[in-house]
């Protein structure tokens, strides 16, 4: 077999990083009848997949794991298996600098270039700044230069698709959502498709590696973009003394006004680093996206110093509703409630900050060191609290009463709409 012959089915799959992605991605696979083998560094996630477990919250995943497991056609370990097609889901976060990381891509080359054969499928899911797959590539034959052909075409088939799903809606959105596949050749973006149509509902559309590439981080940015208009929004609603709700509300009365709604900040893994990997890529000219992103990142200064300006003494009690970076999951990745909670145990302490999180069962490590910030119950929390942050809007803190006779400071409008 060569690169050029593109394959018409594909039976066994490697997914590399077992992850919020990866592992939906290998149990979907594995229920549509293809055999997928997980490779994950840590331990404890190699553990719960071969128990068909979950080791994170997403809504219906574990009944898929368990399914593939007791199948038999979903294992995992810590190496690489050879398999038809591989793919690639693996972090890609950013340094210091705000410049990609791209290390952990780089590793996922390194380990899958042994066990390579030609007219293998690699497909790259990770968000990644343009020519990242092309520079796959080039890691691959570095490591592997019996790949190339006389040509100097690399004899395995290279593709880009990013992930375009919401966290909490993963599985449905899997199969739901259109799908934007890039080749390094054309061979490459049908071969890719091959493996996606088998789970894949909504329509496949075909480009190059660096346009699939682009796409998603142009579908973030935009998103970005509109978040810190609302963001900035609440900075000057603040000043003027108007509820921001209210404002908006009134606003998107017009037809063709559609203002979202602001927060404490951006988290999670793509919306708050993905407008970094364009900025990157042409800083010259991405100023908006790079005004969208300060705007964003200043947000969790600003709830910080609202709530420390509200906390009525040096040793209150302070309640911080939510760590995750949105409702109802455990991700706390980037999160600006994270951040928020520990600008104010800095700033204030001799105040003790009682987090209220029910999706995980223990703090982050920058929080856990701080003798004055513990996890508590929301009841509790509330019951001792002289200030409350609302900082995330899960499900369960919806349904509690608006506290009453303490400062309030509501990031998400769930009490002050």
């Amino acid at each position: 077999m060569t690169a050029e012959t593109t394959p018409t089915r594909v039976d066994t799959v490697t997914v590399v990083g077992l992850g919020y992605i990866g592992l939906p991605t290998a149990a979907i696979l594995a229920n549509r009848g293809i055999d997928v083998h997980g490779a994950d560094l840590d331990a404890r996630v190699v553990e719960a997949v071969n128990a068909g477990e979950v080791p994170f919250v997403e809504p219906d995943l574990a009944g898929f794991v368990a399914s593939a497991v007791t199948a038999g056609r979903l294992s995992a370990s810590h190496e690489v298996r050879r398999s038809q097609a591989y793919i690639i889901a693996v972090p890609t976060p950013f340094h210091d600098d705000l410049t990609p990381d791209l290390t952990f891509v780089r590793s996922a080359a390194d380990a899958i270039a042994p066990v390579l054969v030609p007219g293998a499928l690699v497909v790259l899911e990770s968000t990644s700044p343009p020519g990242t797959t092309l520079r796959l590539g080039e890691w691959i034959a570095e490591t592997r230069p019996d790949l190339v052909g006389d040509d100097g075409a690399l004899l395995v088939h290279l593709a880009h698709c990013p992930e375009r799903v919401l966290p909490g809606r993963i599985m449905a959105e899997l199969t739901s959502n259109d799908r934007i596949i890039g080749g390094v050749t054309p061979e490459a973006a049908r071969a890719a498709r091959s493996v996606y149509e088998v789970f894949c509902e909504g329509e496949i559309f075909l480009t190059d590696a660096t346009t699939a590439e682009l796409t998603k981080l142009v579908e973030n940015s935009y998103r970005d973009v509109n978040i810190a208009f609302a963001n900035e929004l609440s900075l000057i609603a603040d000043q003027v003394g108007v509820n921001v709700w209210e404002l908006i509300r009134l606003a998107n009365r017009h037809p063709r006004v559609n203002i979202l709604e602001p927060g404490p900040g951006v988290g999670g893994h793509c919306i708050a680093v993905d407008p970094w990997f364009v900025v990157s890529a042409a800083p010259d000219v991405s100023r908006l996206i790079r005004t969208a992103r300060a705007v964003n990142d200043s947000k969790p200064s600003w709830v910080a110093d609202r709530v420390v300006a509200a906390t009525p003494r040096d040793d209150a009690v302070i309640a911080a509703l939510g760590l995750a970076f949105k409702a109802d999951v455990d991700d706390i990745r980037q999160s600006p409630a994270r951040a928020i909670v520990a600008e104010i145990a800095e700033r204030l302490p001799h105040a003790t900050v009682l987090v209220v999180e029910p999706h995980v069962r223990e703090l982050p490590p920058e929080l856990a060191e701080r003798p004055n910030v513990r996890l508590e119950s929301l009841d509790a929390a509330l019951g001792a609290a002289d200030c409350v942050a609302l900082l995330v809007d899960h499900r369960s803190f919806r349904r509690a009463p608006a506290p009453l006779g303490v400062p309030l400071v509501d990031t998400r409008g769930l009490w002050e709409r």
